[in-house]
């Protein structure tokens, strides 16, 4: 492009190529370089969604931990993902960050998905819709949001180096549909390409997707760039649309793309649109102190530095506001699976039995990325035993993990000043002592954002145990050769190594080790760990699949370690924990019994092997069912699991990765103090393999082939690809009872639904329904009203067209007006290369897939 009649083309002209392509990479993890010369400052990144990290990956300020994604989508409300939108732009602004790195909207095609806590649904109109309202609350208050993973990022195994084969009919009918309509109804402003190839092209190459659909079909002016260390190539990343490489300093372009554009092979005018995209970004989140080009009113100070754009005053994240707000969203996004006999709220209830190891260390975040500093964590033990005192009689459950952990900070305190944390010492490869220090926290990183000038090539963990004489187990986390000490005296080595194809797998998910000793109280504990470089060139090599570029940015994440020191007192056994419960639970005559997953199993870098509960937990739901006469099960994970026990216990919440408040948010519905209005997202299988897509493996050429087209998930199911599933697409019973009228067609006015939703974005009408709702329980409750379009075209699969929401009091009758989204009735014509209209067909009125309350017929 020329910009020289472009608003920035006079900035442009002053930079020379070097300058411009340096401002094209990072400046360090998480900033951008900025540039005095034409106002420039250096822009600010932090991880999201589920909080505003900062930029520090381990460690850092306290900052507030929302509840998952499958939490604020489970809402179906607009509302609500706006009010977390911009109460993420307030964290940003309370730490100075001009781009927050979410929503993430990629789609839950296979439950076994290690990061689908990130993502909102299988559905992706649902995501969408919830996306493009979390941009509107960030963005309209001066934050950028960043969409991502583009594109087809739906499972974590290889992800590097995966070939995701999808057909162009479900990329553009399904998987770019959330970042169509994020772009198309929010205006986003920025998008990460993801780490896979789409159909044999990298994403962070893919000028068909980037170029031709982004920015050329859909007109969009933001800015791209790579996930972290994704960008393969030099040329082929440049000319392929990609307009930043992220982390920085080093990476595929600088000097390489200086020298490519001397060659030819890229041209300058390409780097120059690149740095248009990257100076709007600037000035949107205002880092552009260019005067009269800033529209919005951002001034300069003296001598031409940009102001701060960031507003004072923001609340603290654990102040009672965010206390409130947190504890309210996380509630509005639990989903009432099953509650026979009306025993949920527990209301009249004296004594009750609250059991399992996640009552009392409730899984309030997933792992990777999306993990923050959070000021405190509540459990559901906290948050039952404030509302119930002496009547709740809380029991430990069984292990539910297969790795160990970094240790409690308070089971450890530094052995020189007595304060809790650790004593870490940082040596030399000569055994000189770089440095040593107190750390607050019992986990850190080593090469990646810790900004040491001479990196160690060993390192000390020294502590001081809370523990009394008698078993601990003893380990660290960390790839390398571990040596243990014990009051001075060598006791245990380790040598631990990856296991994976992943160069992150050193911070994503570190080897980790640990063994039972018997050691004696307050025990000395150093844990001494010697660093050994890896040729991951080498590793990678022995693939002949892996194509590996001899610039590639993964590259550079060899040298990166996630250090951890492991020591937690032995606890008692499994069958001692379950025969505690049963105990308990005979005792109380009601249990609430609190099983879920892990940051092992909810986390990047790697997916699940199945649905099953971690260990016998299964086996304690059962038992405490029949020891008890009232069972409740609380389900604390974010995405399915299996259920071999439903027929034995009376109510099932999923209550999802809740964040903070989420001990709190939980007891409140258990209590009646809250409802659980919320709808799931995922459809749950009835067993492993039940689902129409599972696989996440890829296969021995590294191709992952999405087969089951654009009938993803609940379409899937309802088209017959799999059997009966144990829950539908939008099934919650909430507190309340419905009785639902007949169901009618209105003109459609192109405007927006009850809620909120847009229906704009596409060609053509769309129709909109009107039913009237009834509120038969005896308190206010929450109906989501869902519409799905069943086209009468063969071979076309159901799907979720439009939902509104209303409060409802008690016996009373409302109208609920659902408009429908235009992009919910149209197809890809491959043949044509474009859109055909979808038009005659059945709308399904539901309360979820699985409970269809009306229907109408499409002409």
């Amino acid at each position: 492009m020329s910009t020289g009649n472009h608003p920035y083309g006079p900035l442009i002209a002053q930079l020379p190529l070097e300058e411009k392509v340096h401002l094209l990479t990072g400046e360090t993890a998480f900033t951008l370089p900025g540039n005095e010369t034409i106002g420039l400052a250096p822009l600010a990144f932090s991880d999201g969604p589920t909080g505003v990290r900062g930029l520090k990956f381990i460690g850092g300020d306290a900052v507030a931990l929302f509840p998952n994604a499958t939490l604020i989508s489970g809402s179906w409300d607009d509302e609500l993902a706006e009010e977390v939108g911009h109460m993420l732009s307030e964290e940003a602004h309370r730490q100075s960050i001009h781009v927050v790195l979410g929503p993430t909207v990629n789609l839950h095609r296979s439950p076994l998905g290690g990061r689908l806590f990130e993502a909102y649904s299988e559905d992706p109109y649902l995501t969408g819709r919830t996306a493009a309202a979390y941009v509107r609350g960030m963005q309209g208050n001066g934050t950028a949001a960043c969409l991502k993973h583009l594109v087809a990022n739906e499972s974590e195994t290889l992800r590097n180096f995966m070939d995701s084969r999808v057909s162009e009919t479900a990329l553009r009918e399904v998987y770019l549909l959330p970042f169509e309509m994020a772009v198309e109804d929010a205006g986003a402003w920025s998008i990460m390409a993801a780490y896979n190839d789409i159909n044999g092209i990298s994403a962070t190459e893919n000028s068909h997707i980037t170029e031709e659909i982004v920015k050329g079909e859909w007109g969009w002016d933001g800015l791209v760039m790579s996930d972290w260390f994704a960008t393969k190539r030099t040329v082929e990343s440049a000319n392929g649309g990609l307009d930043l490489v992220m982390p920085g300093p080093d990476g595929p372009w600088g000097e390489r793309l200086v020298a490519a554009v001397r060659r030819g092979d890229v041209a300058e005018a390409t780097v120059d649109e690149h740095v248009v995209r990257l100076l709007r970004l600037a000035e949107r989140t205002g880092g552009l102190g260019t005067g009269g080009l800033r529209t919005g009113g951002l001034g300069t100070d003296d001598g031409g530095a940009v102001a701060s754009p960031f507003k004072a005053s923001m609340p603290a994240p654990d102040s009672a506001i965010r206390k409130e707000q947190l504890r309210r969203i996380a509630a509005r996004g639990m989903v009432l699976v099953k509650n026979e006999g009306g025993i949920l709220p527990l209301e009249g209830v004296d004594t009750l039995a609250l059991v399992g190891r996640h009552a009392i260390a409730t899984q309030d975040m997933g792992g990777g990325s999306a993990q923050v500093n959070p000021p405190y964590q509540s459990t559901v033990a906290e948050g039952l035993s404030e509302r119930l005192g002496g009547g709740l009689t809380v029991v430990d459950g069984v292990g539910v993990r297969n790795r160990p952990v970094a240790a409690d900070p308070a089971f450890v305190t530094d052995p020189i000043t007595g304060e809790p944390g650790l004593r870490v010492t940082y040596l030399a490869a000569d055994g000189r002592e770089i440095d040593s220090a107190r750390e607050a926290g019992t986990a850190l990183t080593i090469g990646f954002d810790d900004g040491r000038a001479e990196p160690p090539a060993a390192v000390v963990l020294s502590a001081v145990l809370e523990n009394s004489a008698g078993p601990v187990r003893l380990g660290g986390i960390g790839a390398g050769r571990w040596t243990f000490a014990v009051d001075g005296e060598e006791v245990a080595t380790a040598q631990l190594g990856f296991s994976g194809s992943d160069p992150g797998e050193g911070v994503l998910r570190p080897p980790a080790y640990a063994e039972l000793r018997d050691l004696p109280e307050r025990a000395n504990v150093s844990a001494k760990l010697e660093f050994e470089p890896v040729d991951w060139r080498e590793v990678l090599g022995r693939n002949p699949a892996i194509k590996l570029a001899e610039e590639s940015h993964l590259l550079a994440t060899g040298s990166f370690n996630l250090v951890g020191f492991v020591a937690e007192a032995a606890g008692r056994t499994d069958e001692e924990a379950i025969a505690a419960a049963e105990d308990a639970a005979r005792a109380a005559g009601t249990a609430v019994v609190v099983v879920g997953l892990t940051e092992e199993d909810e986390t990047e870098a790697s997916d699940k092997q199945t649905l099953a509960l971690p260990g016998r937990q299964d086996e304690l739901v059962r038992r405490v069912a029949a020891a008890a006469k009232r069972t409740v099960v609380v389900v604390n994970a974010a995405t399915p699991v299996l259920m071999p026990w439903l027929a034995d216990v009376d109510a099932v919440l999923i209550a999802g990765l809740p964040g903070q408040e989420g001990g709190h948010a939980i007891a409140a519905v258990l209590t009646g103090e809250a409802e659980p209005t919320g709808r799931l997202v995922t459809t749950y299988p009835a067993a492993d393999g039940a689902s129409p897509a599972w696989e996440v493996t890829p296969d021995a050429a590294l191709r992952l082939h999405y087969s089951d087209g654009s009938a993803v998930g609940y379409r899937g199911w309802h088209a017959g690809n799999a059997p009966e599933p144990l829950f539908w697409l939008g099934h919650g019973l909430g507190y309340g009872s419905w009785e639902y009228g007949e169901a009618r067609l209105v003109p459609s006015s192109g405007g927006t639904a009850t809620g909120g939703a847009p229906t704009g974005g596409a060609t053509g009408g769309a129709p909109t329904i009107e039913v009237e709702v009834t509120n038969t329980s005896s308190r206010p409750s929450r109906e989501t009203v869902q519409v799905y379009f069943m086209p009468a075209e063969p071979g076309q699969p159901v799907r979720l067209a439009g939902y509104a929401g209303a409060d409802v009091a008690p016996g009373e009758r409302v109208t609920v007006t659902v408009a429908c989204d235009p992009r919910l009735f149209r197809r890809w014509d491959e043949a044509a290369a474009g859109w055909a209209p979808l038009g005659s067909g059945e709308l399904l009125v539901a309360r979820g897939l699985g409970d269809v309350r009306a229907r109408v017929s499409l002409p």
